[in-house]
């Protein structure tokens, strides 16, 4: 009886990281079809992002979909900035890493898209900025 005991702890962790699993499983399989056909595509833990026919769009993964925060058309584009994530209006250095927002500007309007990572946040700003240049 003793050891049966100090199994359960152990089953009770495999079932949760179990079902941990299968959520993640879920959220990619669904962000894998949100995603279908963009031409610039993310999935961190911070959201989902895609560009799909000149339209900028992102998301959050709640309650077991992807809800849609905003969108930017990528025409209006004239200026996306790095910004650091929790510090007001700080831009981000290029030694920087962890979370940060790229700030898309254009037409009057400022918009804040998150991002888990720095490094990738500045790939899609390159992108982003040749996209734009393409799509003028």
């Amino acid at each position: 009886m003793v050891h049966g005991l100090l199994w359960f702890p152990l089953l009770l962790v495999f079932v949760l990281l179990t079902a941990l699993g299968w959520l993640e499983r879920r959220r990619q399989n669904l962000y894998r079809t949100w995603a279908k056909g963009s031409e610039l595509a993310k999935l961190d833990g911070s959201g989902a992002a895609r560009l799909k026919n000149g339209i900028i769009t992102w998301s959050t993964f709640e309650a077991g979909n992807f809800l849609e925060k905003d969108s930017f058309e990528i025409k209006q584009l004239e200026l996306v900035e790095l910004m650091a994530l929790s510090s007001g209006e700080a831009p981000l250095t290029n030694e920087a890493q962890g979370q940060c927002r790229l700030r898309l500007i254009g037409c009057g309007k400022e918009i804040d898209v998150p991002f888990a990572d720095a490094e990738r946040a500045r790939q899609w700003m390159n992108q982003l900025m040749g996209k734009a240049r393409c799509d003028l």
